[in-house]
């Protein structure tokens, strides 16, 4: 259940939502929001979070998208990326698609314009590499890309969204099945039963498989202290940026959210949805996929907060 610990939403924020009284709210992960869906308002909630981007290898995460998709725009996410002196990383596909293959991903990612602005590397044009997974109950190991070995600092840059089999997407979804390899992307979606096929898997366990995939994830950068964790709320349709043909938003723009908990991260942002007057469409989309189940878990094994402080800094 949700406590509310204190609301004042989208005017004057700082409060904090719970499914889990684990925590006193001065604990809890600070979540920060900006309305400003914007070049500046993405570096001003960059600057909020506090903990700067460093290292000599830079990967920012993000989904270069299916052609035709809501992928996050050049025209908003180029000054960022720049400005932190990241390579754009990406892994193929596992269901086909226009990003199935190593030379049509590059494509795509050059016809979206992320080529321009930055390195792309797509991290399994090299294969997989393993990562343990600690706590899990559905995995003991992850298979990303193996280019995520050539970096010392992760950004995971998200378009939240909703989902057709994960319910929504977000932080979560885009360290565990976006930095996951081909065969990584299976091995998730058949929560850990496959590596060949991602379909015909137990749905729940695919949730809480990419719970322990993104932790594995986190554990690889320092326990999260080489990451940082951004959503653009903007382009909500319940279709995913995997699918070339979406559904067309039926629901405002939220803002940008950033902090230094994924889960706090998610957890805020299918908050927001709730809590709108037009979000009925991606709440049935996230209630009929079981979706919050993938947070739940996540909490569950440790991996991060589902209670937190919202702050707005506009």
């Amino acid at each position: 259940m949700v406590r509310i610990i204190a609301l004042a939403l989208i005017l004057m924020m700082t409060f904090s939502l719970s499914a889990a009284a684990s925590a006193e709210p001065s604990e809890a992960p600070v979540v920060y929001m900006t309305s400003d869906i914007s070049s500046q308002g993405l570096m001003a909630i960059y600057e909020a979070l506090g903990r700067e981007v460093a290292g000599e290898n830079v990967a920012v995460k993000i989904s270069t998208g299916e052609p035709g998709s809501n992928y996050l725009r050049v025209e908003l996410i180029g000054d960022f990326v720049q400005a932190v002196n990241g390579s754009i990383v990406e892994c193929n596909t596992a269901y086909g698609g226009q990003r199935a293959s190593t030379a049509m991903h590059y494509q795509v990612a050059e016809d979206h314009g992320y080529t321009a602005i930055a390195n792309v590397d797509i991290m399994d044009e090299n294969g997989s590499m393993t990562l343990p997974v600690t706590g899990g109950t559905v995995l003991t190991e992850n298979y990303v890309g193996a280019n995520l070995a050539n970096y010392d600092f992760l950004v995971v840059l998200s378009h939240f969204k909703g989902h057709a089999m994960a319910g929504f997407g977000g932080a979560i979804k885009n360290l565990s099945i976006g930095c996951a390899s081909s065969e990584g992307k299976s091995w998730i979606h058949s929560g850990g039963t496959s590596m060949t096929s991602p379909w015909g898997g137990e749905q729940d366990a695919f949730l809480e498989a990419m719970a322990e995939a993104a932790n594995s994830v986190v554990d690889y950068f320092g326990n999260g202290e080489n990451a940082i964790y951004i959503n653009v709320m903007n382009r909500l349709s319940v279709d995913c940026d995997c699918d070339g043909n979406p559904a067309e938003p039926d629901m405002h723009d939220i803002g940008i959210l950033a902090s230094l908990d994924p889960v706090a991260l998610d957890q805020a942002c299918v908050d927001l949805v709730y809590a709108a007057e037009d979000g009925d469409s991606l709440i049935q989309r996230m209630e009929s996929r079981n979706g919050i189940h993938t947070l739940e878990h996540a909490a569950e094994i440790g991996f991060g907060s589902r209670e937190y402080n919202l702050v707005s800094i506009d």
